[in-house]
């Protein structure tokens, strides 16, 4: 992630032999800040993992993260977006193969801890801080008032909605097991479950419509109400949604477009030498899932601990006017008209100089993330419609002058 890596000789740049795995040591890595942690370790410095053997096990884990080769700005974009949620999330389009659901999954070993509340309504201590005592519930006021604790730190959780899911399966529905004991309550849809989480969706340009509403509406608002008959009930909904898709297989609808803060296009490797590297390291990883994991656990805890800090650091980033006043420029010149275009810029480029170990944002950070913001959001369409209308506009205030003088 970042663009001038210290120019030392990494400890393991020699290539390894049959059977060897790379031996990372915490005190053989000094990375500055987490852009330089995951240049060094998916760049071609542990070239050449080896495994033989197989695992056995059933419950493996995912690819690692860091073991990704190049595909720079789509590994960019999916740190930020664990970094600063602000950002409305990441939408990777492309071809087949070209490894945006590896990358989209394998972010589970790299989550951070948010807080859990410990109440039924979802209450937090952020909320009292941003809203005053009145914005918790009694209970959680009367907690509070005494020092006890409303919420715990917790793992962020991957949670993946599959293409086959019904809009029950999604939303919730009636509690079949409670109805048959006399009592009624509505069960948990996959939406709260990403409350405060990660929602991936894979081929999300082939999702049917009325779960695209749904999520829609969950995106927009941060919760939802479930109905069924008499009972009801309300749902925090507040998650960073990622999504894949490949084009030829279909376009997405504009409103969901709307909703990805970044966007992604992912397209195979040029460079031979990391096609030849990434079909090494899929191999290292089909022979033997679990010893590929440990091969990189000691990095991935590092770029954990990094994410973690990037995230308590990003409160404090600023943005300076100049900056912010370049941003908007260029949202003008491409002629956007939506705010999210900025917001998301904005958003995306606090993470990034946070993820540098800065509090404030310079240039540097705005190009690198401009291009995700920015794409795929000016509309042809809207740009002739508005065309249209000017000239709708200039033609009855003439006519107004007309009639008016006369």
């Amino acid at each position: 992630m970042s663009s001038t890596p210290e120019t030392t000789t990494p400890p393991q740049s020699r290539e390894l032999e049959a059977n060897q795995t790379p031996d990372l040591q915490p005190q053989d890595i000094h990375p500055r800040s987490l852009r330089e942690l995951v240049d060094y370790v998916s760049g071609k410095h542990l070239r050449g993992t080896y495994i033989e053997g197989e695992s056995g096990v059933a419950d493996l884990p995912m690819f690692p993260f860091l073991a990704l080769v190049g595909q720079r700005e789509m590994k960019l974009a999916l740190l930020l977006s664990l970094i600063n949620p602000a950002l409305g999330g990441v939408l990777l389009m492309g071809p087949r193969g070209t490894g945006k659901t590896t990358a989209a999954r394998s972010l589970s070993d790299l989550l951070p801890d948010v807080p859990r509340s410990l109440c039924h309504y979802g209450c937090l201590p952020e909320d009292i801080e941003t809203g005053g005592i009145d914005a918790v519930c009694t209970d959680c006021a009367e907690k509070y008032a005494m020092g006890d604790s409303i919420a715990v730190m917790d793992k962020v959780l991957l949670i993946e909605l599959p293409l086959n899911a019904r809009l029950e399966d999604v939303v919730g529905t009636l509690d079949e097991r409670a109805a048959a004991s006399g009592f009624f309550r509505v069960r948990r849809g996959i939406l709260s479950q990403a409350d405060r989480n990660l929602l991936y969706v894979d081929e999300v340009n082939l999702l049917p419509d009325e779960i695209v509403d749904a999520i829609l509406d969950a995106s927009a608002q941060g919760r939802y109400t479930v109905r069924r008959g008499a009972i009801a009930s309300t749902y925090n909904s507040r998650f960073v949604l990622i999504g894949s898709m490949n084009p030829e297989e279909g376009n997405l609808r504009s409103q969901i477009m709307d909703r990805f803060g970044l966007r992604l296009i992912v397209q195979g490797l040029d460079d031979l030498g990391e096609r030849l590297e990434a079909y090494r390291r899929v191999q290292a990883y089909q022979r033997s899932p679990l010893q590929m994991a440990n091969a990189y656990q000691t990095v991935t805890e590092l770029a954990r601990d990094e994410i973690q800090t990037a995230r308590s650091l990003l409160t404090d980033v600023q943005l300076p006017d100049t900056i912010a006043q370049m941003g908007l420029e260029l949202v003008r010149q491409l002629q956007i008209d939506s705010l999210r275009a900025e917001i998301t810029m904005f958003e995306a480029a606090r993470a990034h100089a946070a993820a540098d170990n800065r509090l404030e944002v310079t240039m540097d950070d705005l190009r690198q993330v401009a291009p995700m913001a920015l794409r795929l959001r000016r509309s042809d369409f809207m740009a002739q419609y508005f065309n249209h209308q000017k000239q709708e506009e200039t033609h009855i205030e003439s006519i107004l002058d007309q009639v008016l003088k006369s």
